[in-house]
Formats: structure tokens, sequence, C-alpha cells
């Protein structure tokens, strides 16, 4: 028996049809936006790997922070030899005025004594003139005694807050020094 092979009898849209057709009708991915299996799949790190790039990651983090402690420890040191230097002069300047004073009362003393000593044959009008100039020279004095004390309470009072300043300044330095000590 001879056999007649004949053209397909199938039409094109079947044709594309059952080109995508697999497994009952269930069409084949299309290879346009497939990726290769290498690029999908990445590999997991390690427990140890993750582990050891936390490490890494604080203990950068901790050596800024470290950093950032020495700099500012460094200006809370300056900052105190600065008020350091601030309270010695305002000292100084207490000594001094404390010295006027001094040297005021001895004066004023002194010509006390001379206007009892130096009094005697005098008229009425010169002691009356006197008396006014005394008295000028007297509350001139006790002015500037007044001012004298007013500075010396000023340089007390500055003197006491540059040294609370100071005992909180060396308070948060020896706070910083403890925690630039547990990093």
């Amino acid at each position: 028996m001879k056999r007649l092979a004949v053209g397909s009898m199938v039409t094109p849209e079947y044709s594309e049809w059952f080109k995508k057709k697999i497994n009952d009708n269930i069409p084949r991915p299309s290879l346009e936006n497939a990726r290769l299996v290498g690029k999908q799949l990445q590999i997991a790190p390690s427990e140890l790997e993750i582990i050891r790039q936390d490490f890494e990651k604080k203990s950068l983090e901790l050596g800024k922070k470290i950093e950032q402690l020495e700099k500012e420890n460094m200006h809370l040191r300056l900052e105190a030899d600065v008020q350091k230097s601030e309270a010695e002069k305002w000292r100084k300047g207490k000594t001094k005025a404390e010295e006027n004073l001094d040297s005021m009362k001895t004066d004023y003393k002194k010509l006390r004594l001379s206007m009892r000593t130096a009094g005697l044959g005098k008229t009425s009008e010169q002691w009356r003139h006197e008396i006014r100039e005394e008295k000028a020279n007297t509350n001139r004095w006790e002015r500037k005694f007044r001012e004298a004390q007013a500075r010396n309470e000023d340089l007390e009072k500055s003197l006491s807050e540059s040294r609370n300043e100071r005992g909180e300044l060396r308070a948060r330095v020896s706070e910083l020094e403890k925690s630039l000590h547990q990093y």
C-alpha cells in the first residue's frame, strides 16, 4: 500500500496555539524577560560573616564616637584653662582692691591725726573752711571705699561663679574621661 503524504491540514492559528501549549494548555514562559539563574540566586552570608560585619560597623561607629569625645574633652580642658586664668585674674584684682582699701584707711587715719595736731592758732573761719575740705575729702574717701567694697563684692561673686563653673567643667571632663575609657 502506498501512502500519500499530503501537506498538513493545520491552520496557522492552531500551529501558534500548539507551540505555546505545554501540560494541557499552560503557556510556556517567554524567554524575553528571563534572567540567568546565577544572577537570581545570591549566596546568603553565613552567621559568622553577619557577626563580623556587625562588629566592623559597631567598631567604626565607636571609633567615630571616641574621636568626637576626645575632641570634646580637649575643648573642655581648654575652657577649664581659660576659666582658671580668668579666676586668677579676678583674684589678683581683688587683692589689688584690698591693698588700695588698706592704703586709703591708713591715709585717712594720718589725715585725721594731722587735723588734730595742726589745728592750733586758726580762726573760726579757717576752721570752717578746713572742716568743709575735710568733709569733702572724707566723702570722697568714703565714696572710694564703697566703690572698692562694691568691686570687691563683684570680684568675690565672679570668683565664686568661676569656681562653680570650674567644678562643673572638672566633673564634665571626669565624666567624659570615664565614658572614653568605657569605649
